[in-house]
C-alpha cells in the first residue's frame, strides 16, 4: 500500500498534469487532422442525407462538384478545436481521477471514471464549442467561409455569441455520454488485456507491449463510445446548418431511428482509429516524458499490497 500512495502521490503533481495536458492537446489535434476528409463526408451525410445517402456517393459527389480541396475542408478548426478538447479532456481526466479516487476510497472504480470523465468534458466542450461551430458550417456550407480565420468573425457578426454556442447542449449531449464509455471502456480494457492475455504486470511488459494493449483498448474505447452517442451527433450536425431551430425539430425532422442509424457506419470508421491513434500517441508522449502508460490494472495493486 505504501508504493501505491507514493504512486499516486506522484501523479497528483503540476508535472503530471501538464504533461498529461500536452500529450492529449497534440494527440487529438493532430489525429483529427489526419481524419479530416472521412468528417467531411460524415457532416455533409448528416446534413444531407437525401443527396448523399453512401459514403460513396458523398465521396464521388464532392469530388466532381468542389474538388479534392472540399476533403480538407475545416482542417484548422478540427486542429484547433480538438486541440484543446483533447488538452481538457485527458490533461482535466487525469486531474479529477486523482482527486476522486482519494475523497471516493471505498466507491466502485466505475463510479470514478464516470465522474472524473464527466467533469472533465464539461471545460473540454466549452473550449471545444466554438470550433466545432465554425468547423461544421465550413464543411457542409462552401460558400460560408474557407476556414477558421474568415468563420469567426462572419459568424460572430451573423449571430453573436450565441452563435458559438448555439450546439453547446447536443454537444455535451454527444460527448459527456461518449467520455464517460469511453474512458471507463478503456480502463476495463487495459485491466483485462494484462490480466487474461499478456498475463503480467503492466510493468514488466516491454513497452512496444504496453503500447499495444493501449491501442487495442482504445479501439474498443472508440468504438463503443461511437455508437452510444451517434444520436447527439446527428442532432450537432442539424441545429449547426440551421437545418433545425430546437432540440426537439431536430429530432422530429431527422427521425428517431435515425438518430441511431444514419452515418453511424462511416462514424465507426472515423471514430475507432481515431480515438486508438489518440491513445496511442497520448501514451507515446507520456512515455517519452517518463510516465507509465494509461490504465489501471487491478493485478499491480494486489500485488503492491501484498
Amino acid at each position: 500500500m505504501a508504493m501505491e500512495g507514493r504512486r499516486i502521490s506522484e501523479e497528483l503533481s503540476p508535472r503530471y498534469y501538464g504533461l498529461c495536458a500536452v500529450g492529449g492537446m497534440l494527440s487529438a489535434g493532430t489525429t483529427h487532422i489526419a481524419l479530416t476528409p472521412l468528417d467531411v463526408l460524415k457532416v455533409n451525410m448528416q446534413v444531407y442525407p437525401v443527396k448523399y445517402y453512401s459514403i460513396s456517393k458523398c465521396f464521388s459527389s464532392l469530388m466532381r462538384e468542389q474538388g479534392p480541396s472540399a476533403l480538407w475542408r475545416g482542417w484548422t478548426g478540427k486542429f484547433f478545436g480538438y486541440g484543446a478538447q483533447g488538452g481538457c479532456r485527458f490533461g482535466l481526466y487525469e486531474y479529477f481521477k486523482g482527486v476522486y479516487s482519494n475523497v471516493f476510497v471505498d466507491q466502485n472504480r466505475n463510479f470514478v471514471y464516470f465522474l472524473s470523465s464527466a467533469s472533465a468534458e464539461i471545460f473540454a466542450n466549452l473550449a471545444l464549442c466554438p470550433f466545432e461551430a465554425v468547423k461544421v458550417r465550413v464543411q457542409a456550407q462552401p460558400c460560408f467561409a474557407k476556414g477558421l480565420y474568415d468563420g469567426f468573425p462572419k459568424l460572430y457578426a451573423a449571430e453573436g455569441t450565441q452563435g458559438f454556442y448555439r450546439g453547446l447542449f447536443p454537444l455535451l449531449g454527444r460527448n459527456l455520454p461518449f467520455s464517460m464509455v469511453m474512458f471507463a471502456t478503456f480502463e476495463h480494457s487495459v485491466d483485462l488485456l494484462y490480466r487474461n492475455v499478456a498475463k503480467r504486470r503492466k510493468e514488466d511488459c516491454s513497452v512496444a507491449q504496453q503500447l499495444g494493449v493501449t491501442c487495442i483498448a482504445g479501439y474498443a474505447a472508440g468504438s463503443v463510445g461511437s455508437l452510444i452517442s451517434n444520436p447527439a451527433d446527428n442532432i450537432v450536425s442539424a441545429l449547426y446548418n440551421r437545418k433545425a431551430d430546437s432540440l426537439k425539430l431536430a429530432i422530429r425532422k431527422i427521425g428517431f431511428a435515425n438518430l441511431f442509424t444514419r452515418s453511424l457506419p462511416i462514424r465507426l470508421l472515423l471514430v475507432g482509429p481515431s480515438i486508438t491513434l489518440q491513445w496511442f500517441f497520448y501514451d507515446t508522449i507520456k512515455v517519452l516524458g517518463g510516465l507509465p502508460t494509461s490504465g489501471e490494472v487491478a493485478t499491480d495493486l494486489r500485488d503492491h499490497a501484498s
